[in-house]
């Protein structure tokens, strides 16, 4: 059984970088990553703690309390601490969302999204992101993130979940698929 929650205590956040780490497309095979997906961005304890402060991420957590997934939530007031990520909220603020320039817009980013390979294909996506409207939708217009345009498994599992597809953008040498749910 697995619980959706966010996250409360610091043990979760070393769970996060874990999870992370054993996820990081820097100790992936290119067969590993085609087939399961990875991640880019490299995020340590104390950024993580950053952002968990700012608005708690969500995560899925198992019945030995040992976090299998994640949502990583990343309001506009972390941004300038991470480079991936501000690259993300510049790319956010361009965006033109049904009329409405992306920087006009109340809007939180995913940091990043992982599901351990053992609990993968159970819906833990979009159960996270379920819960991550639930709490944040009152406070935010819209979520965006981006997914590497060389991880097909993770924008299945985004478009799987209700995410749209706004536009491709290059930025930090890698092409993103920008991606978001308008909550308004």
């Amino acid at each position: 059984m697995v619980q959706i929650k966010r996250v409360d205590k610091e043990e979760e956040i070393v769970g996060i970088k874990d999870l992370q780490m054993r996820n990081h497309k820097s100790i992936l095979t290119q067969e590993e990553m085609s087939s399961q997906g990875f991640v880019t961005a490299e995020y340590s304890i104390d950024f993580l703690k950053k952002m968990n402060e700012a608005e708690p991420s969500i995560i899925a957590v198992d019945a030995k309390g040992q976090v299998v997934g994640y949502a990583i939530a990343s309001p506009k007031s972390i941004k300038g601490y991470h480079r991936f990520l501000d690259e993300l909220f510049i790319a956010a603020d361009e965006l033109n969302i049904q009329g409405i320039a992306g920087k006009n817009l109340n809007y939180i980013l995913v940091g990043q999204l992982c599901v351990a390979k053992t609990h993968r294909g159970q819906g833990l996506v979009t159960s996270m992101y379920d819960y991550f409207k639930k709490v944040l939708s009152p406070k935010y217009d819209c979520v965006i993130t981006d997914v590497d345009i060389k991880n097909p498994r993770s924008l299945k599992a985004h478009l799987n979940a209700g995410y749209q597809i706004l536009e491709t953008k290059t930025y930090g040498g890698l092409s993103w698929n920008v991606v978001f749910q308008d909550w308004r």
